[in-house]
């Protein structure tokens, strides 16, 4: 293990700006899990992010002629806020490029510590390629998020101070990883201090970047990335970052979604805070280990990472919190479409509280309903309810883990039609900036009928659009081809179940 950092972090110069966080425990949480759960509150820093330490002990130790160039930064959101404030302290003059996606409440944040900010891109890696591009043209030094071992370093204060702070005995420390500077710096410390503690970083499943790295022994660069936790939301580990994680790292832990947003739910629970999905995904991790594991009795140390979220996006966090946290089934039933069907459903719930009902009328011969019934905590008990339906001689389909279903047909229920030809259903995610719409349905022509479309926006850089159009299967390849040109992410949906059951043709 590169045991160079260690002086690094004893060195690092982070506390003319940012704070020794507090340890707080979850009280409320320990009790749940019968651990006692412990909170490192990184979301307390000034920019309510850990960000603030690597970026302030990298710029606080250039050169007085990198100073005088100024300094620049591609960034999204927390590294972003970090390098400005850093910047504003030192009196150096900075630019921070962000996607043209960037929640505005992020970019006012960056401009009003004083930082310069170029909208470029709908992405971090168009943002990251211009910033290079302005580094050429204006000799500026580059502030990287975190494969720099200064940055690292900064980064690594964090795990020193868990060692100070909690000399007790502690089972393992959960760290959320995007490029992995966080994690690099917190492992570096505490391995070297306390080797027989363990580091668990924490990835979205669809983020899992240093969790493939693990497996495949080397650095990979994923495909495409979750945006959901977009603070994360890294498609390779930092080359320096990997050096120190493949031999310092336990394991990583992926978590999905539905669990980012029940971590949330339970750290404002004990903290009355509110947690970015990012900075979440510690607690998310440390709760699987728990489930996994069966531990009890120990010490679990999460670390959250950050709160900077937009306001908006608490209603889909909110919505999916239930099912993240096991407490509730989602289910299509088929009852007869005759007066007393309800109630006699209602009877066969066993007293089970609803949580959701859409229903309207297709037919008279059946009703088809979307459902949502609340079960105990931890899942148990989807099974029972499904089978115990179904003995009672109701059709049931679970659509619980159906990502289609929970983000758009809840809210479609009713939308059957007869008569249409030909319909294809595909689910995107759009660039939340203007322009983006009329440039996919310009890209679409007249050549295709849009025959369903449902968008949701959710406070942040990318929506989610179901969107139905009637395409030939004969000409399904030139379709596709037309969507791959345009660029926007995106799922067929054709075949799901969801769509069939409530919004295909009757």
């Amino acid at each position: 293990m590169p045991h160079r950092y260690i002086k690094k972090i004893l060195d690092a110069k982070v506390y003319d700006l940012a704070i020794e966080s507090p340890i707080d425990q979850a009280h409320q949480l320990s009790r749940r899990l019968d651990n006692r759960v412990l909170l490192k509150r990184e979301d307390l820093q000034p920019v309510f992010s850990f960000k603030l330490r690597g970026a302030y002990n990298k710029i606080a130790q250039l050169t007085e002629a990198e100073k005088q160039r100024g300094i620049i930064a591609a960034s999204a959101g927390n590294h972003a806020q970090g390098v400005a404030m850093a910047a504003a302290k030192l009196g150096i003059k900075a630019v921070i490029v962000m996607p043209a996606t960037t929640p505005e409440i992020k970019v006012n944040s960056v401009r009003a510590r004083g930082a310069k900010v170029v909208l470029k891109g709908d992405a971090f890696d168009e943002a990251a390629a211009h910033a290079n591009e302005l580094i050429e043209k204006k000799g500026y030094t580059y502030i990287h998020p975190y494969d720099d071992e200064e940055v690292i370093a900064g980064q690594g204060t964090v795990g020193m101070e868990i060692m100070w702070q909690h000399t007790g005995p502690l089972e393992a420390i959960f760290v959320p990883v995007g490029g992995g500077g966080l994690i690099a710096g917190v492992a570096a410390y505490v391995k070297y201090l306390r080797p027989h503690i363990k580091v668990i970083g924490v990835e979205p499943e669809d983020s899992a970047c240093l969790h493939a790295a693990l497996q495949a022994d080397k650095r990979v660069t994923l495909p495409d990335v979750g945006l959901f936790a977009d603070g994360v939301a890294v498609r390779q580990i930092g080359k320096l970052t990997w050096e120190i994680c493949r031999d310092s790292v336990d394991e990583v832990i992926t978590v999905n979604t539905d669990e980012i947003c029940a971590a949330i739910k339970d750290v404002f629970e004990d903290t009355r805070s509110i947690a970015e999905p990012a900075g979440a995904l510690s607690v998310a991790g440390l709760k699987k280990y728990v489930a996994r594991e069966g531990v009890t009795g120990v010490d679990l140390m999460a670390i959250v990472s950050g709160a900077n979220m937009n306001f908006d996006r608490l209603r889909y966090i909110s919505e999916r919190t239930e099912i993240g946290e096991q407490r509730e089934a989602i289910i299509a039933v088929k009852i007869p479409e005759r007066p007393g069907s309800f109630k006699k459903f209602i009877q066969a719930l066993e007293k089970r509280n609803i949580t959701e009902f859409n229903y309207r009328y297709a037919d008279d011969q059946e009703a088809l309903i979307f459902v949502g019934v609340q079960i105990p905590s931890g899942g148990v008990g989807r099974d029972e309810l499904v089978e115990s339906l179904r003995e009672q001689g109701y059709a049931v389909m679970d659509l619980t883990d159906n990502d289609m279903a929970k983000g758009h047909i809840r809210h479609m229920v009713g939308g059957r039609v007869n008569g249409l030809g030909y319909e294809k259903v595909f689910r995107f995610e759009f660039p939340e900036r203007p322009g983006a719409l009329i440039k996919f349905l310009m890209s679409l022509g007249t050549r295709w009928n849009i025959s369903m479309f449902h968008y949701r926006n959710h406070g942040a850089a990318f929506s989610q659009v179901l969107m139905g159009v009637q395409v030939k299967d004969e000409d399904l390849d030139d379709f596709r081809a037309m969507l791959n040109q345009v660029g926007f992410k995106y799922w067929e949906e054709t075949a799901n179940p969801a769509y069939r059951l409530f919004l295909g043709q009757s």
